[in-house]
């Protein structure tokens, strides 16, 4: 297995306008292509944009949403891949063939789809039906998952991905910046990019703190570090609808580092070089060889309510 040229970009997409960001997606598949990647990959929901989607019935929800792969948007992704010879990864909502509705992220190469995944808990709209299988394709010669945004804070999603031969895990999010339950989180004021030539100092300060880039440290590098593999994060910047984004797009490596982050408070693209010795010299590796799966199967498997059955030991 070789080395790997992979790129994580973010970009400020429009909502429903599948043409303007189809063309940003070109735009930064032409750059990483120059930059000498193999790979790129994009945020959840990337051609369609996200937090709009809240708003629409099933049956602007399903107009939205294209067949697979034969939609015009994969179509126009393979055009785009073929172009610069490059594996493009990116996101949009599919017609399934039983008449539901997925939210879907793809990979594309010069030939046409090499893999599709459909988020496992989606909660945007209440007409999007969850995915229910994981995905493992191949791509130069590495072992390949995705899993989209709060796919990924469930923990088992992650290790069931590894354990069926994943090296690399494309994590496309539209995340941060919004409120929750969690302290300091909430969303970030859009005056201040609407201000960020002028001050980029306060925007920078609510992206990188716990509305922000904080909270993702608290568990994104423990994911690639637990399982060791390659981490490859994007998000977008930017409004999406009425919420602000702070990008921060990454690729982290099996030893939980981030070895390359976009920090440009705008459409930006960063490579990194992913190296197959790490896979078997973390300490994810070993960890996983150390399982003993036969103590804990049946706990893991048991139905939520199953929680409450806690045995104290003084």
């Amino acid at each position: 297995m070789e080395n790997l040229k992979v790129a994580t970009a973010q970009f400020e997409n429009r909502s429903g306008d599948k043409e303007y960001n189809l063309g940003r997606i070109e735009a930064l598949t032409v750059k990483a292509a120059a930059m000498g990647a193999q790979v790129v990959a994009f945020h959840e929901c990337s051609i369609t944009g996200y937090s709009y989607i809240r708003h629409l019935s099933r049956e602007e929800l399903w107009e939205l949403a294209e067949p697979m792969p034969d939609g015009p948007s994969v179509r126009r992704l393979t055009a785009i891949a073929r172009a610069s010879d490059i594996a493009v990864l990116a996101g949009l909502f599919e017609q399934g063939a039983d008449g539901k509705i997925y939210k879907a992220y793809v990979c594309v190469d010069k030939n046409g789809m090499v893999g599709k995944f459909r988020k496992i808990h989606p909660f945007i709209n209440p007409h999007i039906t969850p995915g229910n299988e994981y995905v493992v394709f191949d791509l130069y010669g590495w072992k390949c998952g995705v899993l989209i945004c709060y796919d990924n804070n469930i923990i088992e999603n992650v290790r069931a991905t590894t354990l069926l031969g994943a090296e690399i895990i494309f994590m496309p999010h539209v995340t941060m910046c919004t409120p929750s339950t969690r302290p300091g989180a909430g969303f970030v004021d859009p005056a201040l990019w609407e201000n960020r030539e002028a001050d980029p100092t306060s925007l920078r300060m609510e992206f990188d703190g716990l509305k922000g880039r904080g909270w993702l440290m608290k568990w994104l590098p423990a994911r690639a570090y637990d399982n060791g593999i390659y981490a490859v994060f994007s998000n977008p910047i930017g409004m999406d609808d009425d919420q602000l984004k702070n990008g921060c797009s990454m690729i982290l490596d099996p030893y939980g580092d981030i070895i390359a982050e976009c920090r440009t408070l705008g459409d930006d693209l960063v490579m990194a070089t992913l190296t197959p010795d790490k896979l078997l010299k973390s300490g994810g590796h070993r960890y996983k060889m150390a399982r003993k799966p036969e103590l804990y199967k049946d706990i893991v498997g048991q139905p939520n309510a199953s929680m409450q059955k806690v045995v104290w030991m003084k």
